[in-house]
């Protein structure tokens, strides 16, 4: 003991020491407060030591974990005590894809999440056109039609009668398919005989007549009826995204499709202090050249970095947008949409290879993974000077069993969202048929073969909630506890592997496993405290677990009132 203790209080004063170098990533004074969480289960993320019952941090860094007699003994008097009071801490979780703005938006705007028919969608409507000024657009957005009990997605004729003069546009949940009624669709300059633009398709009923429903680069024809939210409405909803995801018990995100004067914006908020949790942007493409040019940008505090792209490969699977191989089991006039082209993919992939720039490329079908990886090995064979590159497939739903390898040989990372498959595998039967779903949502098959896969929840396609995550992935059941063959349950992933998922994957998926991801010294202090230990509880129990603390760099961002 007399040697461990020797130990713990020499890592202190060497932890101590670093926190107040030139080269310090966060400044403090060698007299930093002590700070000591105990009174829980600890979960430190490492295999060789998964639990503690203390961790001492001072300055935003972890000092020591070990017992609280050793830690307490170690830390000294003056030390200050944060009582877990039972509850059970993890590393910091962090989010591996979402929009920031979204998840704002989504508590600023019409939010259609709710909605559980077309008649209740209408019903909306018609009380909210109570309140709108005359044209002015009706804009919501989070409706899904898959549990639906028409069966089927809203057309213009559903909305019209709630709406003939104010144009209105409802965007589906994933974001890849809108309807808009006749008042929008004429605003629009949309008709019987408009085109279908690249990447986009506008749906038709058995006549041509133009239904409403516009898929992916379709949406695209009805924008400037939207309103662009002004920088004050960005701010505001940067700032409620940045407490809705700490009081889920998020400490980080990565924040998908950043227009880049955006990242700029969200970095000013976080060094003021208004957006707290740690944000690793993925910008569009529009930035490319210039993050190439002068590297990655972090802000001033480290929590905000830029450093990738975000690119689009086709749409999604229930707007039937995800390009497959073969055609739709329950549409077969149609295979999808590939919404970027070989020579236009290849010129970016140079760009940014030359420029150490991560890609991040949303692709969901079984045609456009196995696309997606051929172009990356393309590019990668044209740079062989590359490396270290973390490249990234955004979503990797629908796999060719035979491409699921070829993400560990080309050292791709697997971005997926846990919840998309509790929520599609309720309808991806019919679209896909009982072949392909082999390869569907293929967590444990891609684990098995070497891939590090960085989960997330796409909010606000989905809620957003850690804990529903963390449930998918390790139950692979419904909410309700629905699971059938159809559902794969062999692709479920244990309990450790999804706590790397949230945590040290994500971690390294953003370039930043050296300071986040586990518990242990001289990382960054970012934890997650549960109610419950998911570790643990029933399968059952995962869902009734609340979030209780959440820190970041030793600051607590969230506490839940008692």
């Amino acid at each position: 003991m007399t040697d461990l203790r020797h130990t713990a209080a020499l890592l202190f004063a060497l932890a101590l020491a670093a926190c107040s170098g030139e080269d310090a990533p966060i400044d403090a004074a060698n007299d930093a407060q002590v700070t000591i969480f105990t009174g829980g289960v600890i979960y430190t993320g490492l295999d060789d030591a998964p639990t503690a019952e203390a961790v001492a941090v001072a300055g935003g860094i972890i000092l020591g974990v070990g017992t609280r007699a050793l830690i307490e003994d170690s830390a000294g008097d003056n030390a200050a005590i944060i009582d877990l009071d039972g509850a059970t801490m993890y590393p910091g979780f962090t989010d591996a894809h979402a929009h920031f703005l979204g998840i704002g938006m989504r508590e600023l705007t019409l939010n259609l999440e709710a909605v559980g028919s077309i008649d209740a969608l209408v019903a909306v409507l018609a009380e909210t056109i109570q309140n709108t000024e005359q044209g002015e657009t009706v804009y919501g957005r989070g409706w899904i039609e898959t549990g639906w009990p028409q069966g089927r997605m809203p057309t213009r004729d559903d909305l019209d009668p709630a709406s003939p003069d104010n144009p209105v546009i409802f965007r589906r949940a994933d974001g890849h398919a809108l309807v808009a009624n006749s008042a929008a669709l004429e605003a629009a300059g949309i008709d019987d005989a408009t085109p279908d633009p690249d990447g986009g398709r506008i749906e038709r009923d058995a006549a041509g007549r133009a239904t409403g429903i516009l898929i992916d680069n379709a949406q695209s024809l009805v924008a400037a009826l939207i309103e662009t939210p002004g920088a004050e409405t960005k701010r505001q909803a940067y700032t409620t995204a940045s407490k809705v995801y700490a009081a889920y018990g998020w400490t980080g995100l990565h924040n998908m499709s950043v227009e880049p004067a955006n990242a700029d914006m969200i970095a000013a908020l976080s060094e003021d202090g208004t957006v707290a949790i740690r944000v690793y942007n993925s910008i569009d493409q529009s930035g490319l050249d210039a993050l190439a040019t002068n590297g990655p940008q972090a802000s001033n505090n480290g929590r905000i970095l830029t450093r990738a792209v975000k690119l689009y490969m086709d749409g999604a699977l229930g707007s039937r947008g995800a390009l497959l191989t073969e055609p739709y089991s329950d549409q077969p006039e149609t295979s999808g949409l590939l919404l970027m082209q070989h020579a236009e993919a290849l010129e970016l992939f140079n760009r940014a290879l030359a420029g150490g720039v991560q890609i991040n490329t949303h692709a969901i079908g079984d045609e456009a993974n196995k696309l997606l990886l051929d172009w990356y090995a393309e590019a990668f064979a044209a740079n062989p000077q590359a490396s270290d590159l973390r490249w990234r497939i955004e979503h990797a739903q629908i796999l060719h069993t035979e491409d699921i390898k070829r993400f560990a040989d080309l050292s791709v990372i697997a971005s997926m969202q846990p919840s998309h498959a509790i929520g599609d595998l309720y309808f991806a039967p019919d679209r896909l048929g009982p072949n392909r779903l082999d390869g569907a949502y293929a967590w444990r098959s891609l684990i098995d073969a070497g891939v590090i896969i960085a989960a997330g929840s796409d909010a606000p396609v989905e809620r957003g909630d850690p804990l529903i995550e963390f449930y998918a992935a390790v139950a692979r059941r419904g909410l309700d506890g629905t699971q059938t063959q159809d559902w794969r349950p062999g692709e479920a992933v244990t309990r450790a592997e999804a706590l790397k998922m949230f945590t040290l994957w994500p971690a390294y998926a953003s370039f930043q496993e050296q300071s986040l991801g586990t518990v242990e010294p001289g990382k960054r202090a970012d934890f997650t405290v549960f109610s419950k230990d998911i570790m643990t509880v029933p399968e059952a129990e995962l869902l009734t677990a609340k979030p209780v603390m959440t820190v970041i760099d030793g600051e607590i961002v969230y506490r839940a009132e008692k």
